[in-house]
C-alpha cells in the first residue's frame, strides 16, 4: 500500500448507524463549523472589547456521485424515514486510491433534507448524478 500522508479528493464512503453503508461518493461539501461571537464592552476597559464564543452552526453536508447500484440504498433509507424520522449517526471517510480510510468525520443527529436525482437528457453527454443533502447537529474528526 502506498503511503499517503494527506487526504486527496478521490472518493468518500458514507455509513449510517443502523442503516448501513450508502456507498462511495465523488464529492462532499459542507464539512464546516462557524461560531457566533458575542462582543462585550466592559466599563472602564477601553483597550479592547471582550469577544466570547457562542453557539456553533454547522452547514448541511452535500454528497454527490454518479448514479450507481448504491443509489437504491439511499432510496431505501429515505423511504424508511417516511415512516419514522429518527436522527442517526453518520460516518464520512475520505478514501485513498486503494479504498483505505485516510480521514473520518462522525456526524451526530443526521437526517436527510434533500435528494436530487439525475437530470435525464439524451442530448447531454455526461454522467447521471445524484445529490444527497444531510442536516446534522455537529461532527467530530474520527
Amino acid at each position: 500500500m502506498a503511503d499517503h500522508p494527506h487526504a486527496q479528493s478521490l472518493r468518500f464512503r458514507v455509513k449510517i448507524d443502523g442503516d448501513g453503508d450508502l456507498g462511495n461518493w465523488s464529492k462532499c461539501d459542507g464539512l464546516s463549523v462557524e461560531y457566533d461571537v458575542f462582543e462585550y464592552k466592559e466599563g472602564g476597559e477601553n483597550a479592547f472589547i471582550h469577544r466570547i464564543p457562542g453557539r456553533a452552526k454547522y452547514q448541511n453536508v452535500k454528497l454527490t456521485r454518479p448514479v450507481n447500484k448504491d443509489s437504491k440504498k439511499v432510496a431505501d433509507w429515505m423511504a424508511k424515514l417516511k415512516l419514522e424520522v429518527k436522527r442517526q449517526t453518520a460516518e464520512i471517510s475520505a478514501l485513498d486510491s486503494e479504498g483505505h480510510p485516510i480521514a473520518t468525520w462522525n456526524l451526530e443527529g443526521v437526517f436527510p433534507v434533500r435528494w436530487n436525482g439525475p437530470s435525464l437528457d439524451v442530448g447531454a453527454n455526461q454522467a447521471a448524478t445524484e445529490t444527497l443533502e444531510l442536516a446534522h447537529n455537529g461532527f467530530l474528526r474520527g
